[in-house]
């Protein structure tokens, strides 16, 4: 990456956007990225409102879980900029990180731990949440009993079950979600569309990646990736 490149035109661009993204929670900007020599995207622009769901698209290896890194301030190797209520997130990481949950394509559980100790490690940014408001979120995600027991003896599908838990106790402004039906069976899937669907509907953001349909949700906008366009977005749903 050239870091001229990137820091000369830091300033301009959060100058020529501030209109034009004052009103998304989160914006990328010029984007352009790379691996091994391939160019994932190049020139992408998007932004995501409240009250907004967003599915990233494409084929295996075009760069969706890169995008969502990115856009979660979690990966740095990318130019152009990514703006968080219209000012560069990473300059300002620290004050906004409560206000994007990203929950990644594996689980991240710590298999040495119970469910509530996850939920506890997870959720230790936020003091105000009780264990008995982890307990309430274990049984939603249907986990009554399972509190206690240590997570090796989980299956995968109870290992994703305790990563989504995370989604009904946090207070986030926006999830960024890669892949989150992974694991789950019929009744998961439905329960999660639902979340999803409330989550949109309360003011809340939603960017996922997922090869499920998500054509049941209002207000989904595609942005799709791809190796022979950097990205192509529509209104509408379809896989």
């Amino acid at each position: 990456m050239s870091a001229s490149k990137n820091e000369m035109g830091r300033a301009q661009i959060e100058s020529e956007n501030d209109h034009v993204n004052s009103d998304a929670l989160i914006a990328g900007v010029e984007l352009f990225c790379e691996r091994d020599d391939r160019i994932l995207f190049d020139g992408l622009n998007l932004s995501l409102k409240a009250g907004e769901l967003v599915q990233l698209a494409g084929p295996n290896g075009a760069g969706k879980t890169t995008l969502l890194r990115i856009l979660a301030g979690l990966n740095r190797d990318f130019e152009g900029q990514v703006l968080w209520q219209g000012k560069d997130l990473h300059r300002h990481y620290e004050q906004s990180a409560r206000d994007r949950l990203y929950l990644g394509h594996l689980s991240a559980v710590k298999k040495a731990l119970t469910p509530i100790e996850n939920l506890r490690w997870f959720l230790s940014p936020w003091s105000n949440i009780t264990d008995d408001d982890i307990f309430n979120a274990l049984a939603e995600v249907k986990l009554a009993g399972y509190e206690d027991v240590i997570c090796q003896q989980l299956s995968a599908g109870q290992h994703r079950r305790v990563a989504l838990a995370r989604l009904l106790l946090t207070p986030s402004k926006l999830w960024i979600l890669d892949e989150p039906f992974t694991a789950l069976d019929v009744e998961g899937v439905a329960w999660l569309e639902t979340l999803i669907a409330k989550k949109v509907e309360d003011g809340g953001a939603v960017l996922i990646t997922s090869h499920h349909a998500l054509s049941d949700i209002a207000g989904l906008r595609r942005i799709e990736l791809g190796y022979s366009h950097p990205y192509r977005e529509e209104n509408g749903s379809g896989s």
